[in-house]
């Protein structure tokens, strides 16, 4: 349940979501950050896109002037004339928008372009879905946003234009190169004013983008746990890791030998320590071991003055069938019990 999916997303969780295109980014920010630098272009080059127009019409006029423009000819040098003015025109402020959308991307996902994105998902044809999507708080965020900035500018264009209003009234019948780059200069502010309340409506949008990711994203404590669990690790970490165990399993075995009651022996290829205590049902083994393994078992039961009582049968049942830190099983109680009685009374005690 979503109530439960309360741990942060791990690493892989973010990658896999990476990968299907499940990142945090608001359109609206791109959309201002693009719209401030049209704006930006359009100041900057705006004297020169004039002067090219202005020539263009110049051309155009003696075209028609000292030529017959009707034929092939006169429409292609027209298009030519017309196309090449619009082109130098507005391409340096296509490409400082398209330059400035290509940077704020990197920026909200960073530059890790993934095809899985690209492919058809027929779950979101999922009827159900979508109704979720249009009347969820999604759509009432998306909603409450539209009205934000549409009242946002059009509050920002009357405060602009309503103190001068007077001004506009008074430039009735100014000459056309007079009254043209007026009207330009007081729309490009109006505009630059509206894109900078969409750039801040955009960062919250941002905020609340990144706020909704991490929200989906979001694990149960079992998820977590599974996903730890199923990590793939190197042969060469997991052939590391065994062996490091199998050390430290090894050396508390070890450890239990001088514990022991007994270490009964093949009497050279294997050795198993045996405890009994009271309070036990049964005698535990605590240590066993083949070859090597069972010369250093009985070399510590020594030095430890433990008993070492050689007897084949029962030394290949137990190191066979009795795992370390196990109870005997019951059919070899009796054999257990003799031996056991044996050491004690070497010992000269009995049982605590």
């Amino acid at each position: 349940m979503a109530e439960s999916k309360t741990e942060k997303a791990t690493p892989k969780k973010r990658a896999e979501a990476r990968k299907k295109g499940q990142v945090a980014r608001s359109a609206d920010l791109n959309g201002s950050v693009v719209l401030l630098a049209a704006l930006l272009a359009l100041s900057a080059f705006a004297p020169g896109m004039v002067d090219r127009m202005e020539g263009a019409t110049r051309k155009l006029l003696l075209l028609t002037a000292e030529s017959d423009v009707v034929g092939p000819e006169g429409v292609t040098e027209v298009f030519g004339i017309v196309g090449s003015a619009w082109l130098f025109s507005l391409a340096p402020v296509a490409a400082v928008c398209a330059v400035a959308g290509v940077l704020v991307s990197i920026a909200q996902v960073g530059w890790k372009p993934s095809a899985q994105a690209l492919k058809p998902q027929p779950k979101k044809l999922n009827p159900i879905a979508g109704a979720k999507q249009i009347f969820g708080t999604h759509a009432l965020f998306e909603g409450t946003k539209s009205t934000v900035k549409i009242a946002a500018v059009g509050a920002i264009a009357l405060t602009a234009v309503l103190p001068r209003l007077e001004e506009l009234a008074a430039m009735v019948g100014t000459p056309a190169a007079v009254l043209l780059p007026a009207i330009g200069r007081m729309g490009l502010q109006v505009a630059q004013r509206a894109a900078f309340a969409y750039l801040v409506i955009a960062i919250v949008d941002m905020a609340y983008q990144f706020y909704k990711h991490e929200k989906q994203l979001k694990m149960d404590h079992q998820e977590v746990k599974e996903e730890y669990k199923g990590q793939s690790l190197p042969a060469e970490v997991k052939s590391m890791q065994r062996r490091r165990a199998a050390e430290m399993a090894r050396a508390r075995m070890m450890d239990a030998v001088p514990t022991a009651d007994v270490v009964v022996t093949n009497p050279t290829h294997y050795s198993v320590a045996l405890r009994y205590s009271a309070e036990a049902l049964a005698p535990v083994v605590v240590a066993k071991g083949q070859d090597l393994v069972a010369l250093r078992i009985r070399e510590l039961a020594r030095d430890a003055g433990v008993q070492v009582v050689p007897d084949p049968p029962l030394a290949r049942a137990l190191h066979g069938t009795v795992e370390i830190g196990r109870m005997i099983p019951e059919e070899l109680f009796q054999a257990v019990a003799e031996l056991l009685a044996y050491v004690y009374r070497v010992a000269n005690r009995e049982v605590a």
